[in-house]
């Protein structure tokens, strides 16, 4: 256990993503939550999609407004520049991708980055660049994954924090 908390942090990230996952998707919720209830507002709702599917993670819904919310996360400083974003959540109402960069030691939320439309109105177009499978086949080759789409960092608006995020998924 001591040997796994001196590891480097790339390695232990790797061999624990789903519970990083599970540690954003909670860290995220209880600042979402936190910042609501400093606003004097309770009225915020939480689902959680049990099949990967819908092109969403979670679905949000506050202030009248429901939000499909597909997450992603880097750890800050990297040289990530573009995430995959699923084109099933163009068929949601109100979809929207949240991109936490954390710090890769303590998982703490050092920026909070949006791609989504107003309040009510659907995602924004997610361009033309089909995504790549990260492995390749048998032959080496990465196919395309004609359902999803890279979206460039330079597409998503940088927020001041959580109450800056909850402006913009419920205005």
């Amino acid at each position: 256990m001591l040997a796994e908390l001196h590891q480097d942090p790339l390695t232990s990230h790797s061999r624990a993503s789903s519970i990083r996952e599970q540690a954003l998707f909670h860290l995220l919720l209880g600042r979402l939550m936190a910042a609501r209830w400093q606003q004097g507002r309770h009225d915020i709702e939480v689902l959680k999609s049990e099949v990967d599917r819908g092109g969403y993670d979670i679905v949000l819904e506050a202030n009248g407004i429901l939000r499909h919310v597909q997450l992603k996360s880097t750890f800050a400083r990297s040289s990530v520049r573009h995430v995959t974003v699923s084109t099933r959540l163009l068929e949601k109402p109100s979809g929207c991708v949240i991109w936490l960069e954390v710090d890769p030691h303590t998982l703490t939320v050092e920026r909070y980055f949006w791609f989504g439309g107003q309040p009510g109105s659907r995602l924004p177009d997610l361009g033309s660049k089909v995504s790549r499978h990260t492995r390749g086949d048998s032959s080496g080759q990465k196919l395309e994954r004609p359902m999803h789409r890279d979206l460039g960092k330079a597409c998503f608006a940088q927020l001041d924090g959580a109450d800056e995020l909850l402006a913009r998924l419920f205005g």
